[in-house]
């Protein structure tokens, strides 16, 4: 089994380096700072001009769920069955918005059996098998567009999203049959720059001007990126205000309300990875108990998280010149190495910690137990640091 909280078991640490001395982990361990997102949240709630909803996909971890609840995060961004039915458990009357914009028939019965009443679309088929089947009284479908991507750590239109002249005529249509009509797009993820959103919420203007529809809500997506890189930290007050000085400049008195979906930017700050080194290959390569298959799933895919601390066994902060180092996983697969080369203190060695800060997004939910490794626990602690 796993490193887990259980019965007889201290339920929170101080922080991580405290689990380090007292447990001493031989497998990687996901620690979680409530106080931490507790934080973010308000951040958000008190800072962004309109309805917060927390995209669940990227970390659905029931204390996450319960976190945000508790501190008065009402609205959630579900993708699946699955999502829906663990909102409704844990943040009951909370707003549920499924928009993911393909859907099985299947899963669209699902989403009416359980009150669903915000869509989100990118086609006419797609369009098609909702109007089939979605009730609209009360009922809000949102056409999601996309643009070349600007200023994000990789393309979410590449999947997802209709152009401009597309989703002009989905927003006509989902008008003309009694739904209410909104709008929705992604700018990407971890957009540093707030001008990311300043060319979608202007875009979202003129397919309101093509439609001929006044769209109620405007939903801006994800993409407020969290904190990984030292030194530079997240800016959200600066897109939050950008956010709604550029749809008021842009809708005038007809501006529609405005919705958020962060994952990333919500949950990622307050989760630290725990690892271990196997070993230092001739002073050189570092070998990891957690790589690409397990908690750095997405190091490969949007970069590396270099707020990284190296502790001895006895949790003393190792504090040497930084060396590059290239960082490989624990599993027989070449492929399970991180991009390039981590700086890390000139005198590790075999046996050390390696710390991952802002490990929390897009992390447990994509850990494998790939080559029998994997094994993740999961703690409590009061601060990450």
């Amino acid at each position: 089994m796993g490193l887990t909280e259980g019965r007889g078991a201290k339920t929170v640490w101080a922080n991580p380096v405290e689990i380090i001395r007292n447990l001493a982990p031989e497998n990687p361990v996901m620690v979680f700072s409530p106080t931490v997102l507790e934080a973010t949240a308000r951040r958000f709630l008190a800072g962004f001009p309109g309805l917060v909803t927390y995209a669940v996909k990227s970390n659905p971890d029931e204390a996450v769920i319960r976190t945000l609840a508790a501190v008065g995060l009402r609205g959630y961004d579900v993708a699946s069955p699955f999502e829906i039915d663990l909102i409704a458990r844990l943040a009951p009357g909370a707003a549920r918005h499924y928009h993911n914009p393909v859907r099985s028939r299947a899963e669209i019965a699902h989403a009416v059996a359980a009150g669903i009443k915000a869509w989100s679309v990118d086609s006419h088929s797609e369009l098609d098998k909702l109007l089939e089947s979605v009730p609209a009284e009360n009922c809000e479908i949102s056409p999601r567009f996309k643009l070349p991507v600007l200023g994000a750590a990789y393309d979410f239109g590449s999947k997802f999203g209709a152009t401009p002249e597309l989703a002009a005529e989905l927003l006509a249509k989902v008008a003309a049959r009694g739904f209410t009509p909104s709008l929705t797009f992604h700018p990407g993820t971890q957009c540093t720059d707030p001008a990311a959103w300043e060319s979608y919420i202007r875009t979202a203007a003129e397919i309101c001007d093509m439609a001929g529809v006044r769209a109620r809500r405007l939903n801006v997506g994800g993409g407020f990126p969290s904190h990984r890189v030292t030194g530079v930290e997240p800016h959200l007050e600066a897109i939050f205000d950008l956010i709604g000085t550029v749809t008021r400049d842009t809708f005038g008195d007809g501006a529609p309300e405005l919705v958020c979906e962060p994952g990333r930017g919500l949950c990622a700050d307050a989760f630290a990875l725990i690892t271990r080194i196997k070993a230092v290959r001739d002073g050189a390569s570092v070998f990891l108990n957690d790589g690409v298959y397990g908690g750095l799933s997405e190091l490969p895919i949007i970069g590396n998280l270099d707020r990284v601390q190296v502790f001895s066994p006895e949790g003393v902060l190792r504090q040497a010149d930084p060396q590059g180092h290239v960082i490989f996983g624990p599993t027989c697969d070449s492929v399970d190495r991180l991009a390039g080369e981590i700086a890390l203190p000139g005198d590790i060695a075999e046996g050390d910690y390696v710390v991952f800060q802002g490990a929390g997004a897009y992390s447990t939910v994509t850990n494998t137990r790939f080559n029998g490794f994997g094994q993740l626990g999961h703690l409590t602690v009061l601060t990450l640091e």
